[in-house]
Order: C-alpha cells, then sequence, then structure tokens
C-alpha cells in the first residue's frame, strides 16, 4: 500500500512537472511571437518614417535656393524701375507744366494788348475789316488758351480771394457789401490749377 502511495505521488510530480516545462515552452514561445511582432512593428515605422523623409518636407535643392534667389532679385529691379518710371514721368509732367506755364505767360501779354487795342477803338471803327480781323485773331488766341486749360479769374461781384486777386484799390460802399469786387482794372488767368496772373481789381470795404 505504501509503494502504491509512493508510486501514486511520484507519477504526479513527473506530471506536474511536464506540465510545467509545456508552460514554459509555451511561454517562452508567446514571448518569441511577441519580439517578432514587435520588431515587425518597429521595422514598418522606419519604413514610413523613411517614407515621410522622401515624401514629406525635403531639404531644398541648392539649384531650387539659386532659382528663388535670382527670381527674388528679379521682382526686386523690376519694382525699382517701376518706381523709377513713375518718378520719371511725374519730373517730366512738373517740367512740362513748368515750361508751359512760361509760355503762357508771355502769351498773355500779347492777348492783354490785342484787349487792349480792341477797346479803344471807337463805336463807328468797329466794323471796319482790320478792326475785324483783328478781334478774329483775339477770338483764336482766346479759344487756344481754352484748350490747353488756360482760363479768365472771376472778379467782379466775387468776395476778395489774395490768391487770385490783387487789390489796388479800396473804396467805402455799403450797397455793395464788404470785402467784395466791384471793379477790375486787369483780367487775371489761370492755367489749370496754377494762377499764372493775379487779377487786379477794386474792393468794396
Amino acid at each position: 500500500m505504501a509503494e502504491e502511495t509512493k508510486k501514486t505521488m511520484d507519477s504526479e510530480e513527473v506530471n506536474a512537472s511536464e506540465e510545467e516545462k509545456t508552460t514554459r515552452e509555451e511561454t517562452a514561445e508567446e514571448t518569441e511571437k511577441q519580439a517578432e511582432h514587435a520588431e515587425g512593428t518597429e521595422t514598418e515605422e522606419e519604413n514610413v518614417s523613411e517614407k515621410k523623409g522622401f515624401f514629406g518636407k525635403k531639404k531644398k535643392d541648392k539649384k531650387d535656393t539659386q532659382i528663388e534667389d535670382l527670381t527674388d532679385k528679379l521682382r526686386r529691379q523690376m519694382a525699382e524701375f517701376d518706381n523709377f518710371r513713375k518718378r520719371t514721368e511725374k519730373e517730366k509732367s512738373g517740367m512740362f507744366e513748368m515750361g508751359a506755364k512760361s509760355v503762357v505767360e508771355k502769351l498773355l501779354t500779347v492777348v492783354v494788348n490785342f484787349a487792349r487795342g480792341l477797346a479803344s477803338v471807337p463805336e463807328d471803327q468797329k466794323e471796319e475789316p482790320f478792326v475785324s480781323g483783328v478781334d478774329k485773331v483775339y477770338k483764336q488766341l482766346l479759344n487756344v488758351f481754352d484748350e490747353l486749360g488756360v482760363k479768365p479769374i472771376e472778379a467782379v461781384g466775387q468776395p476778395f480771394d489774395p490768391n487770385f486777386h490783387n487789390a489796388v484799390m479800396h473804396v467805402e460802399d455799403d450797397e455793395q457789401g464788404e470785402n467784395i469786387v466791384i471793379e477790375e482794372f486787369q483780367k487775371g488767368y489761370m492755367y489749370h490749377d496754377s494762377v499764372v496772373r493775379h487779377s487786379m481789381v477794386k474792393v468794396a470795404n
């Protein structure tokens, strides 16, 4: 009986040992599989990382950098040239305006003399051919002035403005109002927005 009990215990120990061995083998196999899986995952991550490096943001090529630099320089030069062109056109326009104004000032003397000459002609002689011819030339000059942008300055009946009028006489006249131009001795003219000659006027105070 004792021998049977011993055999039974020995058999159980052997079985337990075999089960433990099997468990260790299964655990080792599972650990190996996990290691292989982890290694495969790392390999995939490395491949993905390499792909990102290849298809993602990559380092600029030297030629691309040179092209960008040249393009930037070209844009700067084009902008500078455009500014230079605009500045030159403005300067040329200013020089033209100054030259045209100078010519207008000289021609005004001729126009004024025509006006004075026609004003001095007696009424009974205004229909004579010579006087009629002078009057036509005078009107042609006024038309040319108008086309060039030369306009007479309004004076009589307007409030006195030192920017346009030159007061050479002041009179007391309550009926006319205060600081009103009541008479014009010499007509003034403007060329565009610039005064070529001020009007010489009489002002009521």
